[in-house]
């Protein structure tokens, strides 16, 4: 995935307006779309913990937006690699997920994780208003 891209959809410094949508988006669309990709994505309980770390007031603000925003094209059903394409459909999601990832590795701690195996563990614990 180009580079540029990638900057532009981590970007860190969205604006206030493009950034709540953003959240908007994850909230709304995050579980639905964890349950489509469970299998095709090996790191997912990484990414429910970058989930819980990016609503986490406690995590910096900088963070939480490269967190969001990476999230955000995870739950864009028609981004790049369309999602629906059997195979291929999330290999530009875990390209961003793991660029998001690597880049605030330190932010997500033992609350973060453990919120993400019970969520995982119980699947009607998975809703979008967390």
């Amino acid at each position: 995935m180009d580079k540029v891209l990638i900057g532009e959809i981590l970007d860190p410094e969205p604006g206030i307006e493009r950034a709540r949508r953003r959240e908007r988006r994850v909230r709304s669309g995050f579980w639905r779309t964890v349950r489509l990709a469970a299998r095709r994505i090996p790191f997912m309980e990484d990414v429910v913990a970058s989930y819980y770390c990016a609503l986490d007031p406690r995590t910096p603000a900088r963070t939480r937006a490269v967190l969001i925003g990476a999230l955000a094209y995870f739950v864009l059903p028609t981004d790049f690699v369309p999602d629906f394409i059997a195979g291929f459909g999330f290999t530009d999601d875990i390209a961003v997920l793991t660029a998001a990832l690597a880049a605030v590795r330190g932010a997500l701690n033992d609350a973060h994780y453990s919120a993400a195996r019970r969520a995982l563990a119980d699947p009607d614990a998975q809703n979008d208003e967390h």
